[in-house]
């Protein structure tokens, strides 16, 4: 998204997209851009009603965001023209007012909400008593649970195209949860309601197959790769997941090849990942040991054997000839910040249920639920997980996790802890 200017700042035209026109064009009339000549915030009983001042009737779209709480309004292309500024003050509902170009074509306008609300009524109002056209937003305060409700949760949107030019400037309406949102357009159009609610949106889950391409991962005593393995697995459960209907499910890899342990954490990050599930096989020396286990991120490892896969996992950008020296502090750094706190507590929920439904399935290793200083996880703001589903070095999980049916098992049992997790985290939000 672009940056967005206080309102008040004036946004300067680009002088790119004019070099480009043909001669020919740039001799005809130019078409007036659309000016906002104010902005003001009023607050009137319980609703704060938002005012711009238009040169001529627009079409807009409105919708609302949370975490922080939001009101998007986007407008055709326009001058910003007004001389006071919103950008700091506090007036009813809204704390902060922003603006500027979101795309070529859309101006984009921000209100930064002290709390969840709810869009009361918006309208363009047309030109009377001297006065120009104006857009109206009129909002009123509501809990976190009707927001939620009303708009989808997290960073659900909901956008409406816009209806109908109001000739005659109303009173604002009495608050009412029940009212619907209105939104409009210029003059000829009709009024009509928002649609229903949205169904509940999908949640979206990353799943990180380990290794790849040049990197084989574990080689099994027969041969086995660990990147195929893994492979196999990220795509049966993703299509597990999108079978249920409640998923939106990316790969980090859809085949063999090297990605960088930071490029997997930038890619669940920009998907808007709510949920990172790595995958991956174990091997070590003594052939006797089997089992799977389930890692979250810690400062410290659990115990030496999770310190040693660690730092194995960790060095694995070598084996492509990826120079680290640039690494982001996400993904080299240790130490977590505080700001992935409340992170690794939801991912040692996320782990305790794949523990207790993964153990239903295969053998799991003593004290199954480990932590360990993993790159791989260090996302600060989605719960990450990394599963080792058993260890390619031992003859019996190396024959297992090549058949189908045992992965599928596996499968069936990480996709109850995903649908139990997410049913912890509405209830959490319900209440």
């Amino acid at each position: 998204m672009a940056a967005l200017t206080p309102v008040g700042a004036v946004v300067p035209e680009s002088a790119s997209s004019a070099s480009r026109i043909p001669a020919m064009q740039v001799a005809a009339t130019p078409v007036p851009a659309m000016q906002v000549v104010d902005a003001r915030i009023g607050v009137h009983g319980s609703i704060t009603r938002f005012v711009l001042d238009l040169s001529r009737p627009a079409s807009f779209r409105l919708f609302t965001l949370a975490d922080p709480y939001r009101v998007v309004i986007d407008l055709p292309q326009a001058v910003w023209s007004p001389r006071s500024s919103l950008a700091n003050s506090r007036t009813g509902l809204v704390g902060r007012v922003r603006h500027g170009q979101f795309k070529p074509g859309t101006t984009r306008v921000v209100l930064d909400c002290n709390g969840p609300v709810a869009v009361n009524e918006a309208f363009l109002m047309a030109p009377i008593n001297g006065r120009g056209h104006r857009l109206v937003v009129d909002l009123v305060a509501t809990s976190p649970q009707r927001f939620l409700a009303a708009h989808g949760e997290g960073r659900a949107a909901r956008v409406v195209d816009a209806v109908p030019v109001k000739a005659s400037p109303p009173a604002p309406a009495a608050a009412s949860p029940a009212v619907p949102m209105v939104v409009a357009s210029g003059a000829g159009s009709s009024p009509r309601f928002a649609p229903p609610p949205l169904k509940p949106r999908q949640r979206v889950v990353v799943i990180d197959s380990g290794h790849g391409g040049v990197d084989p991962g574990a080689i099994g005593v027969s041969g086995t790769y660990e990147k195929h393995v893994t492979l196999a697995m990220a795509r049966g459960l993703r299509d597990h997941l999108r079978r249920t209907g409640r998923y939106k499910v990316l790969l980090t890899r859809e085949r063999d090849v090297f990605i960088r342990l930071r490029d997997r954490i930038a890619f669940a990050r920009a998907a808007g990942a709510e949920l990172f599930i790595s995958l991956h096989a174990d091997a070590m020396k003594k052939r006797t040991v089997r089992g799977a286990s389930v890692y979250t991120l810690s400062e410290r490892a659990s115990d030496a054997e999770a310190a040693a896969l660690a730092e194995r996992e960790n060095k694995v950008d070598l084996i492509a000839g990826v120079d680290l020296s640039d690494e982001s502090p996400e993904v080299t750094n240790i130490l977590i910040d505080l700001a992935q706190r409340e992170t690794m507590n939801e991912s040692a929920k996320v782990a305790s249920l794949l523990v207790s439904q993964l153990r239903q399935e295969t053998r799991m290793l003593p004290n199954s639920h480990r932590f360990a200083g993993f790159a791989v996880l260090k996302a600060p703001d989605i719960p990450s997980v990394l599963v080792e589903a058993g260890f390619l070095s031992n003859r019996t999980d190396e024959r297992r996790l090549k058949d189908a049916a045992h992965r599928r098992r596996l499968i069936s049992a990480i996709g109850r802890a995903i649908d139990a997790y997410f049913v912890r985290v509405e209830e959490a939000r319900r209440n």
